[in-house]
């Protein structure tokens, strides 16, 4: 049985750094990413899909990721939120696993 892989929605405005973020997730064997370049598509893919973490790119207007945070926790008040700004693989690496051992450690969280 293959061990159940984290999964990412990547939320950003600029192509190319969205396309390197959904590159360095996918690389590892544990998570998987999905991307969206607009409000409309990112909402559109958490309706279809389960996400466990929902990564807020640099370049999002305030405005926007307000609303995305609202729509994103009424549909599943548990999803993780993390606002990334940059600074490279490790760094995200080490948020997404930040955010991961934060929920796991909660009393009701499942692994």
């Amino acid at each position: 049985m293959e061990p159940v892989k984290v999964n990412i929605l990547a939320v950003g405005r600029h192509e190319e750094i969205l396309e390197t973020v959904l590159r360095i997730i996918n690389k590892s064997e544990n998570w998987t990413a999905h991307g969206a370049l607009t409000d409309e598509k990112a909402i559109a893919l958490f309706e279809e899909q389960k996400f466990d973490i929902v990564l807020l790119c640099g370049g999002i207007e305030e405005e926007c990721e307000a609303v995305l945070r609202v729509t994103f926790t009424e549909k599943d008040p548990e999803i993780i939120i993390i606002q990334h700004y940059g600074g490279g693989s490790g760094l995200l690496s080490n948020e997404i696993i930040h955010a991961l051992s934060k929920r796991n450690s909660l009393p009701n969280s499942i692994s």
